[in-house]
């Protein structure tokens, strides 16, 4: 199998509900996203996917969420569902998912919230 990464950059703030200590109060983060998406099948170039055409379907997702306060966004403008690096990771994958053609997979959204840390979601089944 293939796998071809992309990364793109967002600058948004955030406040975590019900959660004690610092982050509960609005604060903002240069976030990273990487996806990783796999498949079996190169192109006629011997291409999984253009890196161009990965960026811009990435790009997409991340440009409604740039420059925002995440908690006024669906859905995460729930008290129950948080703008977490976990949460946002599961976003974007879900959102990239049906964006995608059907013979790629995402193997991973990972969602940095720093340099130092991050947040990955995966489906199960892929390895």
């Amino acid at each position: 199998m293939y796998r071809l990464t992309v990364s793109k950059r967002f600058a948004a703030a955030h406040r975590l509900v019900n959660y004690r200590g610092q982050c509960a109060r609005l604060h903002g983060h240069t976030w990273t996203v990487e996806v990783s998406v796999g498949g079996n099948k190169l192109d006629s170039c011997g291409m999984l996917v253009d890196f161009r055409t990965l960026k811009e379907l990435v790009g997409k997702i991340v440009e409604e969420l740039d420059h925002s306060c995440l908690n006024d966004l669906p859905p995460f403008n729930r008290n129950d569902y948080n703008p977490t690096a976990e949460n946002l990771a599961r976003y974007i994958f879900d959102k990239l998912k049906p964006l995608l053609p059907p013979d790629l997979i995402i193997s991973e959204v990972r969602v940095w919230e720093s340099p130092d840390v991050c947040a990955s979601y995966r489906e199960d089944a892929i390895p």
